[in-house]
């Protein structure tokens, strides 16, 4: 099949992609009843948006679940009702349990091609890979008390979650780089009725929508150089600088135009 017959045969849909954390450390009967509760969740969330059983392309992926939504299916029921109830399944699944089930989800929105093999497009890649950067994985790695992170992908985030709507909270989720294999994509972070997930970590710090998240490296006092200039570097489009002194709330100096000195 040529790339432009591939192409015309793709459709726009939501892609979701869910993962279990930890779980290459559980055993036979315990990956079977995380399985068993992953599917679980997943079918009430889709009951919760009106989504029947067997309208989903679903793809098991051992500890985790790749799906495309219908195109029919308004995107802000996902971002909203499915959510709100996945979180709701996982808080009622684990009262009491010793090893609770969490599970990392990314979200994206583009054009899917089924191929007759499975789920093909940057879509999808895109939507594992936010559920699996390494960003996703030390959050649910230092708050342990977390069950359920959701990474939306920046189009998703403009162009649906800002919107709001019901179930929806816009102003909790926090946006960061993430970068993995070709991929060095803006995302968006929430953790489901918290104002912000725990972004903080060594050389971070969290930060209100419009900033990204704060300066991506460099945070905190910078070092020395020789001769005792300072040198502060920020990610992305935030310059660095020596031989300053900087006081009060600095998150940050964005340079506005190409010619404009550092």
């Amino acid at each position: 099949m040529s790339s432009t017959g591939a192409s015309a045969g793709a459709i726009h849909r939501l892609v979701v992609f869910g993962d279990v954390v930890g779980s290459g450390r559980l055993g036979m009967d315990e990956k079977r009843l995380t399985r068993a509760a992953l599917y679980e969740a997943f079918g009430e969330a889709y009951a919760s948006v009106g989504i029947e059983p067997g309208t989903v392309h679903q793809e098991d992926r051992g500890d985790g679940i790749l799906a495309a939504l219908r195109p029919d299916v308004p995107p802000v029921f996902m971002v909203g009702r499915w959510i709100d109830t996945l979180y709701e399944s996982l808080r009622e699944h684990n009262v009491g349990r010793r090893r609770r089930l969490r599970l990392r989800v990314g979200m994206n929105a583009g054009l899917v091609l089924d191929d007759g093999h499975g789920l093909v497009g940057r879509a999808v890649d895109l939507a594992c890979r936010l559920c699996d950067s390494e960003r996703a994985k030390q959050i649910m790695a230092d708050a342990q008390d977390v069950d359920l992170l959701i990474v939306v992908s920046d189009w998703l985030y403009r162009n649906v979650v800002v919107e709001g709507g019901r179930y929806v909270e816009p102003d909790h989720y926090r946006r960061a780089q993430v970068v993995s294999k070709e991929t060095a994509e803006d995302a968006w972070f929430h953790v489901p009725r918290r104002q912000e997930p725990p972004m903080a970590g060594p050389g971070e710090r969290s930060g209100d929508p419009g900033t990204g998240g704060g300066p991506s490296r460099g945070d905190g006092s910078p070092p020395r150089n020789g001769g005792g200039n300072r040198t502060y570097t920020a990610g992305r489009d935030i310059n660095h600088f020596e031989g300053a002194t900087i006081h009060g709330g600095f998150t940050g100096v964005r340079n506005e135009g190409k010619g404009d000195p550092a």
